[in-house]
């Protein structure tokens, strides 16, 4: 599989069943090993989007992480697999991770692809919608507290720490709960009713901004991203007049 305007041709060595791929983003080398599934040479080597499975959660606020995976221009082609209590798959080196324990559970399908590829804590990102961050808002960040998010928990109680990179899909907060104390159940109906079209159409630049930046970081050290993405607004792009 090729990312469109990213990666540029491989070869096939028959005997090993190696796959080279050249990126011209960043001119680093891939290796995929096709009997124990990928394979890369960046830091980042697992990404969890998550969400609540089932249709009825498809367009929650909750699932703005899990929305994030098919803002991908390649997400038609990918084929997934019911593997590690999750949706899997692994694309150009990189493994993905859709949970499909819900929420709260999280961290149990993540850590059980980590363990399986014995990837670090360190090299996971995981996608997650974000209450502290308005609407549009995207956010890159490594480690730092859980705010409360159960999904976050739940990683932090699987991998016994929270020093994982964290893309924040901004949600925002509804009206009369601006400060973090504030919660119950308002939160709780808040995160799991749908986005309106109104917000979808603020939503959905962020979206696509996001998934960009997470084909730029699986080519490169986060690090570098960190200083630009650390809290950025997606503005909605011009329209112009047609006559």
């Amino acid at each position: 599989m090729q990312i469109k305007g990213r990666l540029n041709g491989s070869r096939r060595l028959a005997d090993s069943k190696l796959f080279l791929y050249e990126h011209l983003f960043s001119n680093r080398k891939y290796v995929a090993v096709a009997k124990s599934a990928c394979y890369n040479v960046s830091m980042i080597k697992l990404a969890a989007f998550l969400g609540n499975p089932g249709m009825g959660y498809a367009q929650n606020r909750h699932n703005a992480g899990r929305m994030t995976v098919r803002a991908f221009p390649f997400y038609p082609s990918l084929s997934w697999q019911k593997k590690f209590n999750g949706l899997y798959t692994c694309s150009n080196g990189i493994h993905l991770i859709m949970p499909e324990t819900y929420m709260n559970l999280s961290g149990v399908s993540v850590q059980a692809a980590a363990a399986f590829f014995k990837i670090n804590i360190e090299e996971i990102i995981v996608v997650h919608d974000e209450l502290e961050l308005p609407l549009g808002t995207i956010s890159l960040k490594k480690g730092g507290g859980l705010g409360g998010h159960n999904g976050l928990r739940s990683m932090n109680k699987s991998f016994g720490g929270a020093d994982f990179w964290r893309l924040r899909i901004g949600i925002g907060r509804p009206e009369g709960s601006a400060s973090k104390e504030a919660g119950g159940e308002g939160i709780i109906d808040w995160v799991l009713n749908d986005f309106s079209a109104a917000e979808l159409e603020i939503l959905d630049p962020a979206l696509e901004a996001a998934a960009n930046l997470l084909m730029q970081i699986f080519t490169d050290e986060p690090d570098a991203f960190l200083k630009e993405w650390a809290k950025k607004k997606i503005t909605l792009p011009e329209k112009t007049n047609e006559t």
